[in-house]
């Protein structure tokens, strides 16, 4: 239901292509607009974290700098890697590039507590792929590379709210007129 919702406001917010014969190009350079950008905003702090995860933005963005360069280095370990797992490490390293220079940008406005948070946080990640990096059967690494399912929503969002110093709370889903039906708000 939510995601329906989400679709509906989005196509209502979003112009009609026009029509076109062959293929679509997905990547126009339209930006988002801020109204789009608020409504991503509010879906992706409504669903809850993975367990482990830390809740405030600047030692998020560090886990999950960690967990999706994690990843990366595990499908490096790999000797028969295809088109597909190339294309995703490639997106995992441009994906952690965009989160450390995050990091970087914020890290003058982060209290000591919040640094060591954020390296905790990192760390705690990190060590979640080490068995998995070190298990010397690559069929075993292989489909561990291929269970990874991606991160929170979240990140990315945390990542442009630290790298622009925005300390407003994020939006929410009434924010942006929609409502949970069913589902129990994050708390």
């Amino acid at each position: 239901m939510l995601i329906a919702a989400f679709a509906a406001a989005l196509l209502a917010q979003t112009p009609a292509a026009p029509a076109q014969d062959g293929p679509i190009s997905t990547a126009s350079g339209a930006t988002e607009t801020a109204a789009q950008v608020r409504l991503r905003e509010a879906l992706a702090y409504s669903n809850p974290l993975p367990r482990g995860a830390p809740s405030e933005d600047y030692p998020l963005v560090a886990w999950c700098d960690a967990l999706v360069s994690g990843h990366v280095r595990l499908g490096e370990t790999l000797t028969d890697r295809n088109a597909e797992d190339l294309e995703i490490m490639r997106l995992g390293r441009l994906e952690a590039s965009d989160f450390r220079s995050a990091l970087a940008a914020a890290a003058p406005r982060q209290s000591a507590a919040t640094r060591t948070e954020a390296t905790q946080a990192a760390a705690a990640a990190t060590a979640r792929w080490t068995p998995l990096i070190a298990q010397p059967d690559e069929a075993a690494r292989s489909q561990s590379f291929g269970l990874f399912f991606g991160l929170p929503g979240r990140c990315e969002h945390a990542a442009r709210r630290i790298r622009a110093n925005i300390t407003t709370p994020p939006a929410t889903l009434d924010d942006v007129g929609l409502r949970s039906e069913g589902v129990d708000p994050v708390q």
